[in-house]
């Protein structure tokens, strides 16, 4: 058992307890919500073990698309029309999780501006904006903005809702695909704090997101076929990032996965959209 799951007196916590440690310690990582301090956690903020907590990922993904979906949902029934439903949705996801994958997603656009490997993760590492980086993140919000006032467009409320939870929870997953699949591209980032992370536990993650996916979808109101398309969508979304960063930095870092999870996530919208044209 690891010493960050003791409790203060010295018991080993029970199963029940480990979940929802890896599930708090999951959301603050990836987001700025006030996750609150569990009795039995006896180091709370340190830097979550990814070989844990990739088991809950799916759920907690679920969780961050909670706030998108009630803005969308409380927007729409206002009367502000899906456009500005949309705005609101993707402003409220962005302020949930402080930016975090879009920073990635701007640092790696970036960095594919470099001439060189090394240039590439120099370009990386700094934190200043660059044209590209600056296009990533216009075309990155348009993209999704008018992916979720279109579906709005073509489904109902409850499956509109559904679908935004569904790929902030697959497009974290995928997120996950260069750090299990890649060696991390410098030995002193935070990939590198992370490790490589098991297929084992990856591809269990991902049967989760799946199964998640069909459940709540059908549940929604999204039809099989569209389910199918998004899930198929976030995975090539991730495959293509971790293909990139290969090519590019012979590895992954954290960017790169904060980039394969915006992209993922607009992947999914669209399959969806495809699977449910008019």
């Amino acid at each position: 058992m690891s010493d960050q799951l003791q409790q203060a007196d010295g018991i080993s916590p029970k199963p029940w307890q480990e979940f929802f440690t890896d599930l708090a310690r999951a959301l603050r990582f990836y987001s700025r919500l006030p996750v609150p301090v569990l009795p039995w956690e006896a180091d709370p903020h340190t830097l979550p073990d990814f070989g844990r907590i990739i088991r809950v990922l799916p759920l907690a993904g679920l969780v961050l698309g909670i706030l998108p979906a009630l803005a969308f949902a409380a927007a729409l029934g206002l009367g502000l029309g899906p456009w500005l439903a949309a705005i609101l949705s993707v402003a409220a996801a962005t302020v949930t999780t402080g930016a975090f994958h879009e920073d990635g997603l701007a640092d790696t656009a970036d960095s594919f501006g470099g001439s060189t490997r090394e240039r590439r993760l120099a370009i990386m590492k700094d934190s200043l904006i660059g044209s590209f980086g600056a296009c990533a993140l216009v075309l990155d919000l348009a993209l999704r903005i008018a992916a979720l006032a279109t579906l709005a467009e073509r489904v109902e409320l409850s499956a509109a809702m559904g679908a935004i939870l569904l790929t902030a929870a697959l497009s974290r997953v995928a997120g996950l695909v260069p750090l299990v699949f890649l060696p991390p591209a410098r030995p002193d980032g935070a990939a590198q704090a992370v490790g490589r992370l098991g297929r084992e536990s990856f591809w269990l993650a991902a049967a989760l997101a799946a199964g998640f996916a069909l459940l709540l979808g059908l549940a929604a109101g999204l039809p099989a076929a569209g389910i199918a398309a998004m899930v198929l969508a976030a995975a090539l979304a991730g495959i293509a990032l971790a293909g990139l960063a290969k090519r590019h930095i012979q590895g992954q870092t954290g960017d790169i996965a904060g980039a394969a999870q915006q992209v993922a996530e607009i992947a999914a919208l669209i399959g969806l959209l495809i699977a449910l044209r008019p």
